[in-house]
C-alpha cells in the first residue's frame, strides 16, 4: 500500500505505511509534532486498532480488508469560519470515487458519512491544528469498507457486499482516490469551487424527504434542505427553517 502512483502533483506522493496502528489520524498529529511534512503526505494502515469516528464512535474495520489512512493538508488559505468546505471537498471526492461503482443510492450523510440506501460504507474524519485563526494543518482521516464481509454492526456494509463482483484492488481504489481528493482541495485553493456546496447539497442523504430525526425533546419531523455557510445543517420543520449542529439532533431509521 506505500508504492501507490497517484497522477496527482503532491497527494500521496509521500506515503507512510504502518502495518498496525491504533489511529492514523493520532499518528499524522504525532508526526507533525516531530516537525515539517511534506503537505499531501499520507498515513495508511492495514490494521487500526483504535479508529477514530464522528461524535467520538470507533471506527471497525477487518484487518487488510478496507481502506484505513489520514491525508495532511495544509489548508491555511481557508477561513477557519469556512473550513466546512474542505469537508464538502473531500465528502465529493469519496462519493466521486465509489460512483464508479455504485448507483444513485450512494449518497452523503451530513456531515460527512457515506451511504448506500440506509448503510453504512465509510466516514471521514477532519481534524485540524488552528493557531491565529489559521488551519495550520489538517487530518483526513478517512475509512472505506471495501472488501470485508461480515460486519459487527448490521447496518455497516462494504462494496464488495454490494456490488457481488468478488474482491476489489485496493490500491487501485487509493490512487483513484487520491486523484479526486486533490482535484477537489485545488479547486478550493484555485477560488474554482463555486459550486461546491450545490454539489454537496444535491447528493446529501434524505435531501427535501420528510423523516424523523430526534432531539433532546423528542422525535420531529423534518426536511433536508441544505447546509448553511458554516456547515451546520439546515432542515425544514412544522416550525420553519432550522439549523442543526453535529450532536443537536439524531438520525431515526
Amino acid at each position: 500500500m506505500n508504492k501507490i502512483q497517484p497522477k496527482t502533483l503532491f497527494t500521496g506522493k509521500n506515503a507512510i505505511y504502518l502495518p498496525t496502528c491504533h489511529s492514523t489520524n493520532e499518528t499524522a498529529g504525532e508526526i507533525i509534532q516531530k516537525g515539517e511534512i511534506m503537505e499531501g503526505t499520507i498515513v495508511i494502515t492495514d490494521n487500526q486498532t483504535r479508529g477514530k469516528g464522528q461524535r467520538g464512535n470507533t471506527w471497525h474495520s477487518e484487518k487488510g480488508q478496507n481502506l484505513t489512512f489520514t491525508l495532511i493538508l495544509k489548508p491555511d488559505f481557508i477561513p477557519v469560519n469556512e473550513q466546512f468546505r474542505l469537508n464538502m471537498a473531500v465528502s465529493l471526492a469519496v462519493y466521486q470515487t465509489l460512483t464508479e461503482f455504485l448507483d444513485e443510492k450512494l449518497k452523503i450523510k451530513w456531515p460527512n458519512d457515506i451511504l448506500y440506501g440506509d448503510q453504512k460504507l465509510g466516514g471521514i474524519l477532519i481534524e485540524s491544528l488552528i493557531s491565529n485563526r489559521i488551519i495550520n494543518y489538517s487530518f483526513i482521516g478517512i475509512g472505506l469498507n471495501i472488501n470485508q464481509g461480515n460486519f459487527e454492526l448490521p447496518n455497516a456494509t462494504s462494496l464488495s457486499n454490494l456490488t457481488e463482483n468478488g474482491l476489489y484492488d485496493r490500491e487501485e481504489l487509493l490512487t483513484s482516490l487520491l486523484e479526486n481528493l486533490e482535484k477537489q482541495y485545488l479547486s478550493i485553493k484555485q477560488g474554482k469551487d463555486v459550486f461546491l456546496k450545490d454539489n454537496y447539497t444535491e447528493n446529501l442523504f434524505r435531501r427535501d424527504v420528510w423523516s424523523e430525526y430526534k432531539t433532546e425533546d423528542g422525535v420531529f419531523e423534518g426536511k433536508i434542505r441544505g447546509v448553511s455557510e458554516s456547515g451546520k445543517l439546515i432542515m425544514e420543520t412544522k416550525f420553519g427553517l432550522k439549523q442543526f449542529g453535529t450532536k443537536e439532533f439524531e438520525y431515526i431509521y
